[in-house]
């Protein structure tokens, strides 16, 4: 099972990225997917592999964005691919199998196209338009009608600016659980917040390793 809240550490340098993940995970955080972006690139394994110490100690699942072959150099839980990053078939070659792909999706067609590539999770989005993002807002709407024509059982994850007062109508799409950076960096509280929310406090079912 896919946990239903994902965070993502966009942080600018390797320390912050440190402290986040750490916070993130004493706060409840069951899914951590670390973004690279911002850290030069010879700094990218060493910063993957002190972070998988952090996220082995809580039992948190970590998931590396983009980086295919650094999540399976350090046995990282699985992958998120944006849509320039590698195709998921291409990565799948070069991971464990036991370890998951998510990829990002912005319309049905785009969905349609992933599932054919046998992804684990879809991240649809954005939900709301941020500075970090132009792409059309789906919305509720949005997120409902694509849900309904897709019509899988594989997990839609939403994105894009949500709040925890979004949570309930967004659940009630049909979207499987949500990722959130900026708003949890902010306020690691929020973590139990969404949990709660979410319904995906620490149970034993959410507890199961991807393998």
């Amino acid at each position: 099972m896919i946990p239903k809240l994902h965070y993502t550490s966009q942080a600018q340098s390797t320390a912050a990225h440190l402290e986040n993940i750490q916070k993130a995970c004493s706060s409840g955080a069951e899914l951590v997917q670390l973004d690279l972006e911002h850290i030069a690139g010879k700094d990218h394994l060493k910063l993957a592999q002190e972070v998988i110490k952090i996220t082995a100690h809580f039992q948190t699942r970590l998931v590396i964005k983009s980086h295919y072959k650094i999540a399976h150099e350090i046995k990282a839980d699985g992958i998120y691919l944006e849509q320039n990053d590698a195709c998921p078939t291409l990565a799948r070659e070069h991971l464990y199998p036991w370890q998951t792909i998510g990829a990002t999706a912005h319309n049905l067609q785009e969905c349609e196209t992933l599932l054919t590539k046998e992804v684990d999770y879809i991240g649809l989005g954005p939900f709301r338009i941020s500075q970090k993002n132009e792409t059309k807002a789906l919305g509720i709407n949005g997120y409902t009608a694509i849900y309904e024509d897709l019509k899988t059982e594989t997990p839609l994850i939403g994105f894009g600016d949500i709040t925890p007062e979004d949570v309930k109508y967004i659940l009630k799409t049909g979207i499987s659980g949500i990722a959130v950076a900026d708003a949890i960096t902010q306020n690691f509280d929020l973590i139990k917040t969404f949990n709660q929310l979410l319904g995906a406090s620490s149970t034993d079912e959410m507890r199961h390793t991807f393998k």
